[in-house]
């Protein structure tokens, strides 16, 4: 009998996603008034990151249909020139599914369940899920790399991985 292989969902936190990016959140972010005070700036609350040839940052809108609950992942990416940053355009549930580089490979993975308003920048040559919406068609704005070269690898699993809102069983 093969082994069921599961991530457990957790709460996005800056500190538990910081070695794979940065969370794009209001809470704690340096701000201040601009448009003589009629509008607040929430400043500088993520590091994109643009390498290779010619590169050019993009903003895009992705419409992401929805996933369901307990999820067969059988896919990995990441892209090696630039950072992907994705941030909601509504209220809908999502996860953010990354994982540590061990010599080309995606290991230790994990989920992440973001709470309203809270977006994320995933860094340069890290491996994560696709965009992941639950239960309910969403929509992102995504800032990532255009320009020369392939920014896409992707990896397969054998094997697939269940992410779970839980370890407990029916």
């Amino acid at each position: 009998m093969t082994e069921t292989r599961t991530i457990v969902i957790e709460p996005l936190t800056a500190a538990a996603f910081a070695p794979f990016g940065q969370v794009i959140e209001r809470s704690g972010a340096h701000h201040y008034p601009i448009n003589a005070g009629m509008t607040e700036r929430y400043h500088d609350l993520a590091r994109i990151e643009l390498g290779g040839v010619h590169p050019r940052p993009l903003i895009s809108i992705f419409e992401g249909k929805p996933y369901s609950l307990p999820l067969s992942l059988r896919l990995v990416e990441r892209h090696p020139l630039g950072s992907q940053a994705f941030y909601p355009l509504s209220d809908a549930p999502w996860l953010v599914i990354v994982a540590e580089d061990d010599a080309g490979l995606p290991v230790r993975l994990r989920a992440f369940h973001p709470s309203a308003g809270q977006g994320i920048n995933i860094a340069m040559n890290t491996w994560h899920g696709v965009l992941t919406p639950i239960d309910r068609a969403s929509t992102y704005l995504v800032v990532d790399r255009g320009g020369d070269g392939n920014n896409l690898e992707e990896h397969h699993f054998d094997r697939p991985w269940t992410i779970s809102a839980s370890t407990a069983g029916p």
